[in-house]
């Protein structure tokens, strides 16, 4: 991998395009000063024809990597035939597309949104209309217990129940019912469930908080609680789904089956925003028609995008590609004998390095790595993530750690 980036210009491309983003787009993000128009596989490139290893995937969202072919050729194919329907009539790729997904995951039916967001927001109307109707909580009674430090997307409801001061200010009033414990908890989980808990929304890996992952069991523990209390346990896979942790799902790893699992990201393959909240009749069934619905979610465009998509990330066995890549490089990456690390942890390619508070925050190792040819970027202030897409190769994660040795070394 060459560490040698081409500068730009006194006035370059680059400039032209973070003038026109400073000057017309909102300031609700804060981006490392890159302006990409091309990608392929695990590289990117910039305006100034700079080379980039994507060590990010979007979130998750590109676990097939850029472009993948299949993926490309299925939309391609679909945009020539019938891009949307809205759900006033039924398209022939919805139906087939929901059935290898759930197929794929094991449960009865799934319901097509967009973005992550959207399905927790699906999951949430689910498990608390499920609470009423068959539980027989009292009507405006229905509580849901939730994480600390959890991030399950930026809509009012929520933000609401985020333990982020940033992610509420500004925004309430906010939705009641929602009880915050501490992550990897059993005791609180416990100690929280009462006679009006109907559901326990939870991340297997706390991907936004810094890529935490829980105690050995706690997955298992958590779902055997809600099992003896009669409490729904609702796993938001959006961004540990689709083989990003070295399983097809992260519970996997413990052998547990959620009853509502939240899938995004990877499920758009990168191309297409496509999302599902999937259960099985029991908790799907609550749903009559009105209940529920968006004009996009199950179109046929993002239905042949959902599909290519997940039939890449099985034929490819990219959870074990993950598996293997992930444990090596973790091992590599704990080699390493910075004296600005502090721990690095994660499954599979979904990796955190934290570093340490009397180092600084972990934006100026994200820069750094940006000027050898490696895009990263820093979540929670100290942790600098690494996930690049599953079908990197492990020859050029072999040359990237040249350079994140470098970087952590200086």
């Amino acid at each position: 991998m060459s560490t040698t980036m081409t500068a730009p210009p006194a006035t370059s491309r680059t400039d032209r395009y973070l003038e026109e983003a400073e000057r017309y787009s909102a300031h609700n993000y804060h981006p490392l000063p890159v302006v990409l128009e091309r990608g392929e596989g695990s590289w990117v490139w910039d305006v100034e024809g700079n080379r980039y290893l994507d060590m990010l995937s979007s979130y998750s969202a590109v676990n097939q990597g850029h472009r993948h072919p299949d993926i490309i050729a299925a939309a391609r194919a679909q945009l020539d035939r019938l891009t949307l329907t809205s759900r006033a009539f039924h398209n022939d790729r919805m139906g087939p597309f929901l059935r290898e997904l759930c197929e794929a995951s094991g449960f009865d039916a799934a319901l097509p949104m967009n973005t992550g967001a959207e399905a927790v927001e699906t999951a949430i109307k689910m498990v608390r209309k499920w609470g009423y109707e068959v539980r027989g909580v009292p009507e405006g009674k229905a509580e849901i217990i939730v994480c600390e430090d959890n991030f399950h997307g930026r809509t009012t409801t929520i933000v609401g129940f985020s333990s982020e001061d940033q992610y509420r200010e500004g925004f309430g009033p906010f939705t009641p019912g929602f009880t915050l414990i501490p992550y990897g908890d059993i005791g609180a989980l416990r100690a929280a469930i009462g006679p009006n808990t109907v559901g326990f929304l939870v991340e297997p890996i706390q991907g936004e908080a810094g890529v935490i992952v829980p105690p050995d069991g706690y997955m298992r523990e958590a779902a055997e609680v809600c099992r003896e209390n009669g409490v729904a346990l609702v796993a938001d896979e959006i961004q540990t789904g689709l083989g990003r942790t070295g399983r097809m799902f992260c519970c996997d790893w413990e052998g547990v089956r959620p009853d509502i699992l939240i899938v995004g990201k990877a499920l758009g393959g990168g191309v297409y925003p496509v999302s599902a909240a999937i259960a099985d009749a029991e908790f799907m069934d609550v749903f009559r028609p009105g209940d529920h619905g968006s004009t996009f979610g199950g179109n046929p465009l993002g239905a042949a995008v959902g599909m290519a998509s997940l039939r890449v990330i099985i034929d490819e066995d990219l959870p074990r590609r993950s598996d293997e890549l992930g444990s090596w490089f973790m091992d590599r990456l704990r080699a390493i004998p910075s004296p600005h690390v502090e721990e690095v942890r994660g499954k599979g390619l979904m990796i955190g390095v934290v570093i340490r508070e009397s180092s600084g925050t972990a934006r100026p190792f994200c820069e750094a790595l940006q000027a050898r040819g490696i895009l990263a970027k820093e979540t929670h202030r100290q942790v600098v993530r690494f996930a690049p897409p599953l079908t990197v190769e492990r020859k050029t994660l072999e040359a990237a750690l040249v350079e994140i040795e470098a970087v952590l070394m200086g």
